[in-house]
């Protein structure tokens, strides 16, 4: 497994090459509209959404005949995000002038730092301060900026409130849901679903950083990290309990279906909507992203909630969500610099929102009344972000996200004991090893 393993990542790295090699020989960029001497082509590098098209399309008719982005495409679809973070990596290593402007998961910015421009010269602390701080917060790196946001998110749950107004005290139900109900009460819920065979609660359980997120979001609701002092602490009661309530969910309370530990954020949503679900732990973009499938008419139906918390403890949501970089092997530095500005506007950002429900980073939004009365949604998220946490901003942490998620996984399928995988992961971590999966 692990030959094939590597036999993947080398196979997709060439794909990456290929596919930039085959843009630049075969794109429109090339034809007479475009091939001016003096036209600076942009390498960009993300899941390109119907959104991030049109803000390139938007950019390129602007600088018509001075700049012109070139997309390059890793859909979510096709890779995990533990698989574009090793493509970037890798290429970024043979210092290709390339890739100009890539976009990582904000948990990969301390990874990223040694090949990415230091931006503190370009974004003025005036500019920055028109951005969200939670998203900011991801961006610095020893005290410099290294990234600039481009949206953020913030884990969620939603429910079906059509399923649950058969229950008796519906309000109150529904009252306790929408102020962040207790794991306690939560499950003691979930048993008058069992009686019905419904899928009561759907979360991601399968080896990828999804998983982290909900076990630091449970560790952050009994006011517990997993890192103090830049030291990794997983052998604590917080992290047991957090670890024991994931494996319980699925195989003592069984409120959770065994297939969860084959999810991912997408097959999960599938499940839910083919499957009735009562409960999914989600992200922002979840509604949008099933307007058009066959599922849409369950949507009505689908109320957003904040996650759940630990009885006496406080309501956490892990943030989550993308920020851009500019390659220091760029030799457009300026021009990308631009093409950032523009990812930055509030017009784009509300392109964002409004084609493919990525959330803003821009305060302006958040503070402009049509805006928050054509999209409500958006107090909903405002006031979430106040109970929102990050992942470590270590510089090895991928590395510890890929030896954790796969113990935590291990033990949610019933393999091994909380303890005992909280206890392996923390030796393999400890030890500086790489876990090739």
């Amino acid at each position: 497994m692990r030959f094939e393993k590597l036999i993947y990542v080398i196979v997709s790295s060439l794909f990456v090459t290929v596919l930039i090699l085959v843009s630049y020989v075969y794109n429109p960029f090339n034809s007479v509209e475009n091939s001016g001497k003096n036209v600076k082509r942009i390498f960009f590098v993300d899941h390109i959404s119907s959104a991030h098209q049109k803000l390139i399309d938007n950019f390129n008719r602007k600088y018509k005949g001075q700049i012109f982005v070139e997309a390059i495409n890793l859909p979510f679809d096709k890779f995990s995000t533990n698989e574009r973070k090793e493509l970037l990596a890798r290429y970024l290593r043979s210092k290709s002038d390339r890739i100009d402007v890539f976009s990582v998961d904000q948990i990969w910015v301390p990874r990223f730092a040694k090949w990415a421009v230091r931006l503190d010269n370009y974004i003025i602390p005036k500019q920055r301060e028109t951005l969200l701080k939670y998203a900011l917060e991801s961006c610095l790196f020893n005290d410099t900026l290294v990234a600039v946001p481009l949206y953020i998110d913030v884990a969620l749950m939603y429910y079906r409130k059509d399923l649950l107004n058969k229950l008796p005290k519906y309000n109150s139900v529904i009252n306790r849901i929408e102020n962040s109900i207790t794991w306690e009460d939560f499950i003691e819920l979930g048993k008058q679903f069992k009686k019905e065979n419904t899928p009561f609660f759907i979360f991601q359980a399968d080896d990828f950083e999804g998983l982290i997120c909900s076990f630091v979001e449970m560790m952050a609701s009994q006011g517990k990290g997993m890192v103090e002092n830049d030291s990794l602490k997983l052998n604590t009661p917080e992290a047991v309990k957090s670890l024991q309530t994931l494996i319980d969910l699925v195989n003592t309370y069984k409120i959770s279906p065994s297939e969860v530990v084959q999810f991912k954020e997408n097959p999960s949503y599938k499940y839910y909507l083919q499957n009735n679900g009562v409960f999914l732990r989600g992200w922002p973009s979840f509604p949008l992203d099933f307007k058009d499938s066959e599922f849409s008419y369950l949507l009505e139906n689908i109320v957003r909630a904040p996650t759940p918390h630990f009885k006496g403890k406080k309501a956490a949501s892990v943030f989550g969500g993308w920020n851009l970089m500019i390659s220091k092997y760029s030799t457009n530095v300026q021009e990308s610099i631009l093409f950032i500005n523009y990812l930055l506007s509030e017009e784009a950002q509300q392109i964002l929102f409004e084609e493919s429900g990525f959330l803003p980073i821009v305060n302006s939004l958040y503070e402009n009344q049509k805006f928050n009365d054509k999209y409500p949604e958006i107090l909903f998220y405002k006031k979430l972000f106040n109970q929102g946490i990050h992942r470590p901003f270590l510089e090895t942490y991928t590395n510890i996200s890929d030896i954790l998620s796969y113990y935590l996984h291990l033990a949610i399928k019933n393999e091994l004991s909380a303890e005992e995988a909280l206890s392996h992961a923390s030796a393999k971590i400890n030890s500086e090893s790489i876990l090739l999966k």
